[in-house]
C-alpha cells in the first residue's frame, strides 16, 4: 500500500475558531501552496512575516485533504517541490478572509514600502 503524500501548508491562528490557511491570488483565483519540504514552508512563512503578516504555523497534512478542501472552497492548489524558491507576492490583499485577532476589524492595510525596504525584505527572506 502506498502511503498518502504529505505536504506542508501555512496556517494562521492554528487550532482556533479563527483559523485560516494562507493563499496567494493568481488572477482571480485563490491558490493554496502545498510545500514538499517543511524547511521551504518555514522559509516562506518567515518571508511573510517580513511583509508584516502574523507568524504562520507550518502544518503537515495529507495532500489529498488539502486538495479536497480546495475543491470545496473553490480554491486552486499548487505543489511547491523541494528546493523551489517560492517568494510571496510583493503586494498583499487589503481584506483578509480571517482576522489576525478576533477583536480587530476585517480590513488590514499593507503599508507602503519604498523600493529599498522591499529589496531588503526579499534579501532577508533568502537568509
Amino acid at each position: 500500500m502506498v502511503a498518502p503524500k504529505r505536504v506542508f501548508v501555512l496556517l494562521f491562528n492554528a487550532g482556533t475558531e479563527n483559523e485560516g490557511i494562507h493563499t496567494i491570488r493568481i488572477g482571480d483565483r485563490n491558490t493554496v501552496l502545498m510545500f514538499e519540504s517543511q524547511d521551504d514552508a518555514t522559509r516562506f512563512g518567515v518571508m511573510l512575516e517580513a511583509q508584516d503578516f502574523p507568524e504562520p504555523t507550518v502544518e503537515e497534512m495529507e495532500a489529498a485533504e488539502i486538495e479536497e478542501f480546495c475543491l470545496g472552497a473553490d480554491y486552486d492548489a499548487e505543489l511547491i517541490e523541494e528546493g523551489m524558491l517560492a517568494m510571496p507576492p510583493e503586494t498583499n490583499v487589503e481584506k483578509l478572509d480571517w482576522q489576525a485577532d478576533a477583536d480587530e476589524t476585517d480590513e488590514t492595510q499593507e503599508p507602503e514600502l519604498s523600493d529599498l525596504d522591499r529589496i531588503r525584505r526579499q534579501l532577508e527572506g533568502l537568509l
